[in-house]
């Protein structure tokens, strides 16, 4: 992904991936299931030993993976993936101020840019059994 943050601090993204149902006699609005999510504490997108904040506007490359995963896309159902900075409770809650996470006695919005244009593609990278010929 390409992304920016708008302010100083620290801030997390966040992807799950997510097979969206049709609607149907049971569910007439349809139905969302999570298959696999995933975070990138953006300090440590190039080091855990060498934590490094986001300047503020400056656009980085970030890669958040999530653990493998299968499932059968039926007829009629959608992929979605769901971009955040927060997935809670599933993670910890992240401040968003740069304090140490046990000091943080106050918090702050994130706001956070995914670009998607020509010159700063963002993409999913989802693997198909078969490869491409299973599409066809």
């Amino acid at each position: 992904m390409q992304i920016a943050q708008g302010r100083p601090g620290r801030t997390h993204f966040t992807v799950k991936l997510v097979d969206v149902h049709p609607p149907n006699a049971d569910y007439p609005h349809g139905f969302a299931v999570n298959l696999t999510d995933g975070i990138l504490r953006c300090r440590f997108r190039r080091s855990f030993e060498k934590p490094e904040p986001l300047a503020p506007g400056e656009v980085y490359e970030i890669e958040v993976t999530a653990p493998d995963t299968a499932n059968r896309f039926a007829a009629g159902h959608r992929i979605r993936l769901d971009v955040s900075s927060s997935n809670f409770p599933r993670f910890d809650v992240n401040t968003n101020t740069g304090e140490p996470e046990a000091a943080a006695r106050r918090t702050v919005v994130a706001t956070n840019t995914v670009h998607m244009d020509a010159d700063r593609p963002s993409h999913l990278t989802v693997w198909v059994e078969g490869g491409a010929d299973a599409l066809g």
